[in-house]
């Protein structure tokens, strides 16, 4: 016979025999979760704190609480002359590349979603070769080829007598050449996406649309867009806010550069994550930076609310 106290034992033990199987979901998401809190979690909090604070290279021992300051310095003081006009360039740079982007990521589906073409596979791999390419390396690659002195575009330009163009060194083509190495970079996704949705359009609309002699663009008016709507706009409001705060575009093609000769702080071709960047590395005013990436957080949360609740997208459908 048993004594009571063995069990009582023996029920300890079954209790956590059964119990470990519990405690197996909580023991795989640890790593997760510890990663999460000290990438994540930890440098967000800091920065909210630091943009509160005088924290620079100046304070770093004896910082101290200055409350709004720093953003009334960045929205009405010295720095909202560089700040209003590198908002706008950010707002035109994540907009038309956005739209670029997508217009001709569609021309291209729309084209390669011929069933008549039968190489169109050929194509599709041809044309996803700037998606293959990690980004780094292919905006390297565009920085050497867009050289004013050296690069391969120029080189080309020189071959047909024409002069050289200063696609990094001039504000305007320095613009210009972002926007374009970004299309570039942008296209195939937003390609195959197209391609994937368009391949869920039935057939039958457009033989009805054909029976009743609608012609290309009326098809792509009446059917086609209305039908990828519901698909795109979630990667159209994804994409906009990636393209807001684009930073490897404008560190490793541009660096922000040609420099300006009215402000010492941001370049013709900063935009505002490049120039919170500059604040914490180049200028040490940490507090700046902090304060400068709490605006933009707040500008990109507001846009990406509002797109949401005008477009309904990301909302489920029964």
């Amino acid at each position: 016979m048993t004594t009571r106290r063995e069990q009582e034992k023996r029920k300890k033990d079954e209790k956590s025999r059964l119990a470990r199987p519990r405690l197996y979901p909580y023991a795989y998401l640890t790593p997760a979760w510890l990663s999460l809190i000290v990438l994540s979690f930890i440098p967000i909090v800091a920065t909210v704190i630091i943009a509160f604070t005088n924290f620079s290279l100046n304070h770093l021992n004896d910082a101290k609480w200055v409350g709004l300051q720093n953003f009334r310095l960045i929205l009405a003081g010295p720095f909202a002359g560089a700040f209003f006009p590198l908002l706008a360039w950010t707002f035109m740079f994540a907009a038309l590349s956005t739209v670029l982007v997508y217009a001709l990521g569609l021309f291209l589906a729309t084209l390669l979603n011929n069933k008549n073409m039968r190489e169109s596979y050929v194509y599709r791999a041809l044309l996803i070769i700037p998606w293959a390419v990690p980004g780094t390396i292919a905006v390297l690659s565009w920085s050497g080829v867009l050289n004013q002195s050296a690069g391969a575009m120029n080189a080309v330009l020189h071959l047909f007598g024409l002069q050289p163009i200063p696609w990094l060194n001039d504000p305007l083509w320095a613009k210009v050449s972002m926007i374009g190495v970004n299309l570039w970079l942008g296209y195939p996704f937003m390609m195959n996406a197209a391609l994937g949705a368009l391949s869920s359009i039935p057939e039958d609309l457009y033989e009805s649309a054909d029976l009743d002699g609608a012609g290309w663009w009326q098809k792509m008016r009446w059917i086609t867009l209305p039908l990828l709507t519901g698909a795109t706009l979630p990667l159209l409001i994804s994409t906009f806010g990636y393209n807001f705060n684009n930073f490897g575009m404008v560190y490793l093609l541009t660096g922000g550069g040609p420099p300006s000769m009215t402000n010492a702080f941001v370049g013709k071709s900063d935009i505002l994550i490049s120039a919170a960047y500059k604040m914490t590395l180049t200028f040490n005013r940490y507090d700046l930076a902090s304060a400068f990436s709490l605006v933009i957080f707040a500008i990109v949360a507001v846009i990406t609310a509002v797109n949401m609740k005008a477009t309904h997208a990301f909302e489920e459908v029964d």
